[in-house]
């Protein structure tokens, strides 16, 4: 197996063992992370409808200006701004095969400070 492959298993392991501990709390609904080497994005799930409920990303915020940890925080504020016009007070957070620091840790900031209880 080449090495690729393998990294691309152990990213699938530890995103599905991410995703099995949120599984427990199926009622809630998800906020589903996903980062690039340039932009982040982040979508509110609800997995017993099967459907994106709002999504923010980093691609349609140009006027925000700074790092990426700046603009991962800044979309966090922009989706718990969206979703709360949606009447979403509640979500679980799920970061997929990231780890829970830098831009994610900024993006899950951002959700809480925008009135997302996560």
């Amino acid at each position: 197996m080449s090495v690729q492959k393998k990294i691309i298993k152990k990213a699938e392991r530890r995103a599905c063992r991410t995703r099995a501990k949120i599984k427990a709390c199926s009622n809630l609904l998800r906020v589903s992370v996903f980062r690039s080497l340039n932009h982040i994005y982040a979508q509110i799930i609800d997995d017993v409808a099967g459907k994106t409920i709002s999504s923010c990303s980093s691609l349609g915020m140009k006027t925000v200006a700074g790092d990426k940890k700046a603009v991962a925080h800044a979309v966090g504020i922009e989706l718990a701004k969206r979703a709360q016009e949606k009447g979403v007070t509640t979500a679980v957070f799920d970061r997929g095969s990231f780890l829970y620091h830098g831009r994610v840790k900024a993006l899950a900031e951002g959700l809480r400070e925008g009135g997302l209880n996560i």
